[in-house]
């Protein structure tokens, strides 16, 4: 089933209806087309967006504005039961007072009018589910006596028993282990190229999504960032942002700047780049892009060598990176070619990407240039769009530190309580108030009158 998203935006209104300002803007004019039979990964950090993406298109969230297609049909309006959708929560969401084999029996049980199927049917389909996930011995079993792979394998098939249009994953492997995790979406790979089932699947985990994804969805701040095959994305990334969020480790960023045709990092002129307009930019070094060598031409700090089985990170230092740290991979076979406190680098140039500074955006050159048009016919042979996102984002201020601002205190009943035990006064500071500055200090007791009746008789007398 093809699914097609136009202009889709969701705004969270704000809590206080005065200040429309401090509307969030969580997914904004988002327009995607996701081939039939085809996994795609959402990827992006935290509050970008991908998982209300996920929830508006199965309906448990309407749109501020937008449509949302199955296939032709427009399913905008359309109740999450009446979509044709599976959704796999990031928590499982099993009920636990229930087996394994009611849990996937129930989405058909649920099931009104022609829809409805026959026990023996709905049997045969919650087996032939459990089959698939690999958890057919487990039927008997509550999800309390259950591991967290197989949990999630239960969550899996009760969204595959009613054979879905679509299949939603929200971060499905956020719960599990490092060996579970590996598993599992090996797991729910082979179970979507088993079924052919339109499969949109959201993580933040890049690894997870560019080892198991047809193709990704890069986003941040409700915008989409770049879309591709995940290798090409890797490759050619569009601009700065993507170039960071993608690879492990990390790429490595320097200011530089591009004069006559070469690029400088610091005062060391790196690589050649004919065609470049001389401009600062930002340098982005994949850390397989350094090539050690006595004679290079960048020159790094060396602080530490880690092994890595067949390679070696070599971890070094310098002035020009934004980072205090960069690693460079090599071969451990030249592991014995770091002498002294310093390393000499040339560079591979397809792994060296330039960023304008104002911008972030990317600046090819020489082959990556003609590389980038090969994808691009690429994509379009396959039915494919480009997309990329230009210009400032819409919440672009959310990446700043923000002010911390002072909320006058309330002066109703719960501010006068607070204020009567909250603070002590100071003990000295009563008894001066209450004597004037004038008078001579009060005489021992033994002055004043005796008692009541003294003092009516000096007033009668009087």
């Amino acid at each position: 089933m093809k699914v097609v998203l136009k202009h889709l935006t969701k705004i969270f209104p704000s809590r206080d209806k005065k200040d429309k300002s401090a509307e969030v803007v969580a997914v904004n004019d988002f327009n995607l087309e996701i081939p039939d039979g085809k996994l795609i990964g959402l990827l992006g950090p935290s509050g970008c967006g991908k998982s209300t993406t996920l929830f508006m298109i199965s309906g448990l969230e309407e749109p501020t504005s937008g449509r949302i297609y199955f296939g032709d049909d427009d399913v905008t309006a359309l109740a999450p039961e009446n979509r044709g959708i599976g959704l796999v929560f990031q928590n499982y969401a099993l009920y636990p007072h229930m087996t394994v084999q009611q849990n996937i029996l129930f989405p058909l049980q649920n099931l009104k009018g022609e829809n409805r199927l026959s026990k023996e049917d709905m049997l045969k389909r919650a087996n032939e589910a459990a089959r698939l996930v690999q958890i057919g011995e487990y039927m008997n079993r509550k999800p309390s006596e259950l591991s967290g792979g197989q949990q999630q394998r239960v969550a899996i098939a009760r969204a595959l028993v009613k054979m879905p249009r679509v299949l939603l994953l929200d971060e499905p492997l956020s719960n599990l282990d490092a060996r579970l995790r590996l598993q599992t979406r090996e797991e729910i790979r082979r179970i979507q190229r088993d079924t052919q089932i339109t499969t949109i699947f959201v993580t933040h985990d890049q690894e997870e999504a560019m080892s198991i994804s047809d193709f990704i969805v890069v986003m941040k701040l409700g915008v989409i960032m770049q879309t591709g095959k995940p290798q090409w994305v890797y490759d050619d990334p569009a601009n700065l942002f993507v170039a960071k969020f993608l690879g492990t480790p990390p790429i490595n960023v320097f200011r530089g700047r591009v004069e006559g045709g070469k690029l400088y990092i610091g005062e060391e002129n790196v690589l050649d780049v004919d065609g470049v307009e001389d401009q600062e930019v930002f340098v982005g070094i994949r850390p397989e892009g350094f090539i050690l060598d006595k004679e290079g031409r960048m020159t790094c700090t060396v602080s530490g060598v880690d092994v890595m089985g067949r390679d070696v990170s070599v971890v070094s230092s310098n002035e020009a990176a934004v980072s205090p740290l960069v690693r460079s991979i090599i071969s451990s076979d030249e592991m014995g070619n770091i002498q002294g406190t310093t390393a000499s680098f040339n560079l591979k140039p397809h792994k060296v990407f330039l960023f304008n500074k104002e911008t972030e955006e990317r600046v090819r050159f020489g082959e990556q240039v003609a590389a980038h048009e090969r994808m691009l016919e690429e994509m379009r042979a396959e039915g494919q769009d480009y997309t990329t996102h230009e210009g400032p984002l819409p919440r672009e201020q959310d990446d700043k530190p923000k002010e911390e601002v002072a909320v006058p205190e309330k002066k109703g009943l719960l501010a006068k309580v607070k204020s009567l035990f909250g603070k002590k006064p100071a003990p000295a500071q009563a008894p001066v108030e209450e004597i004037p500055a004038e008078e001579p200090p009060q005489e021992p007791a033994a002055e004043e009158p005796d008692s009541p009746e003294e003092t009516t008789d000096s007033e009668a007398k009087e």
